[in-house]
């Protein structure tokens, strides 16, 4: 199977497009001299699958990115795990079986790194997955992804058709969710922080104990890199999306707070769930093909505290009650 795939002139549906990874994909799509396909969720519902098959069949887009998914921290993960494991197994499914009936060429599914066992070894290989016990702090939505990454090889063994996935590592940036309920790390952190700078307090409250160690990737990046692959990868193995370098929960706090500006004491609480002691992607699949990240995540971090001061000025939903 020929790696290269040319996307000028190619008509590609990005599934996801108004979230932050899909928004990032159809930025970067702007500059590859494609037809960019999308649709809001008034015009098609995932989860209506006589729906997506006639979309499919109606626009016949030659690629489809699989970015759209149901996502959220640890609260979220604990309190609605039908919904993370039944919304995006059936979303996900929908989308590549009807890309298959419409003889989609090529597809790129979006996993997540939390499909990797807990206590994996680090830095974690592609080959780690399915080798031991999830953290079940996201357990659900990890069952969901590997599914998704499964199905996909299935149609590759069983039809030879050029499906492939990406698992990126924890990103951030500009279209991130910043709604303390539902939000991930980094944008929970620079919402924190930017209240407390607000209120004048004096410490930030962290959950755990701050000694977790976590990989960043900033968004626009992780876009990059998905672009490069949709061109230049073909393989059955699904893919490593990260920057390769981590840092601990507290050093992550800390720089945060200093780009938002905030005085603060960093304090933690260790009742609260650490999750995962460590999760570090071994990117050397993705750099031996040439790809490197450009962002430094100082830079990456200023960047979206700009866009965070943008937003809520004008009161965007993704923001959530301040």
């Amino acid at each position: 199977m020929d790696d290269t795939f040319e996307l000028r002139g190619k008509r590609v549906f990005v599934a996801g497009h108004r979230g932050m990874v899909g928004s990032a994909v159809v930025r970067r799509l702007a500059d590859e001299d494609c037809e960019v396909l999308t649709a809001s969720r008034a015009e098609l519902d995932l989860m209506d699958q006589a729906g997506v098959r006639r979309f499919m069949a109606a626009r016949r887009p030659d690629a489809v990115v699989m970015a759209a998914a149901k996502v959220g921290g640890i609260l979220a993960n604990d309190r609605f795990p039908v919904d993370f494991l039944q919304d995006n197994l059936v979303m996900q499914t929908n989308v590549i079986e009807s890309a298959f009936r419409s003889d989609v060429r090529k597809l790129l599914f979006l996993g997540s790194s939390c499909i990797y066992p807990k206590f994996a070894p680090q830095p974690i290989p592609e080959d780690a997955l399915l080798t031991g016990p999830l953290e079940p702090t996201n357990e659900w939505y990890a069952v969901a992804k590997i599914a998704g990454l499964k199905l996909c090889q299935a149609y590759r063994r069983q039809y030879g058709v050029d499906y492939i996935s990406a698992m990126p590592t924890n990103l951030y940036g500009p279209g991130d969710n910043f709604d303390l309920d539902s939000s991930h790390v980094v944008p929970a952190l620079m919402r924190k922080a930017h209240e407390a700078k607000r209120r004048g307090d004096k410490s930030l409250a962290v959950w755990g104990s701050g000694k977790p160690m976590r990989e960043f990737l900033h968004v626009d990046d992780a876009a990059d890199a998905l672009v490069w692959l949709l061109k230049n990868y073909a393989g059955d193995s699904h893919v490593n999306v990260g920057s390769g370098e981590d840092i601990t929960i507290a050093e992550l706090a800390r720089t945060v707070a200093s780009v938002v500006g905030a005085d603060v004491e960093v304090t933690f609480d260790p009742t609260k769930p650490d999750g995962t002691p460590r999760k570090l992607m071994d990117v050397s699949r993705l750099f031996a093909t040439g790809w490197r990240p450009r962002y430094t995540l100082r830079g990456g971090l200023e960047e979206t505290y700009a866009w965070f001061l943008q937003h809520i000025e004008e009161g965007d939903v993704r923001l959530g009650a301040a």
